[in-house]
């Protein structure tokens, strides 16, 4: 059996010949595409804020695995725009979801923050973070896909399967919100 090399990160796409064992059902093959693509469905799903990352990562390669054979290399997606669609459509589930449930059950007060958190939050990062936790999930969606996976507007729009424009809409008002918050938080911080 050949050796499968894993793609190094410089490396945006599994290389054909891997992705063509990968939709056979090789073994191997299946663990270099999921090892390649592991850390940014990781990255995608903390950044949306889902509660269980490990789970919903999980979720999304085993959906990954199994519709693999039916995935169009040649077709208008890229690997990684599609497995990350599948990430970012599961994610969207989980929080429309929850976000059902959370109108269903009272609020609980939020407890006293720690020292540590306090410090925390005071850094950049952790106010962006919060920031962006805040967005509304299609706003959030957008942003991730956009900032953090650098998927263009038209990749964008067929992820969360709506029009370009109203990618650049979301992408705005997204852009503004997290403007907004932290300006409003230096205001008062």
């Amino acid at each position: 059996m050949a050796q499968l090399d894993v793609p190094s990160s410089a490396s945006r796409e599994l290389d054909e010949v891997t992705l063509a064992r990968a939709r056979r059902g090789e073994r191997a093959a299946q663990e270099v595409l999921v090892l390649r693509y592991q850390s940014a469905v990781f990255s995608l799903l903390g950044r949306m804020g889902v509660p269980d990352v490990e789970d919903l990562s999980q979720e999304t390669f085993l959906r990954v695995l199994r519709a693999l054979p039916d995935f169009e290399p040649r077709g208008p997606a890229r690997l990684s725009t599609w497995i990350l669609t599948i990430a970012t459509r599961l994610a969207l589930d989980v929080l429309r979801r929850n976000q059902d449930a959370d109108d269903h059950v009272a609020a609980l007060p939020s407890p006293e923050p720690s020292p540590s958190s306090r410090l925390a939050s005071k850094t950049l990062g952790a106010r962006i973070a919060a920031a962006v936790d805040a967005l509304p999930p299609t706003y959030r969606a957008a942003f991730v896909l956009r900032g953090y996976h650098e998927l263009s507007h038209a990749e964008i729009a067929q992820t969360l399967e709506c029009d370009v424009n109203t990618i650049k809409s979301r992408l705005a008002r997204a852009r503004s919100a997290l403007r907004s918050s932290l300006e409003e938080e230096r205001d008062h911080g």
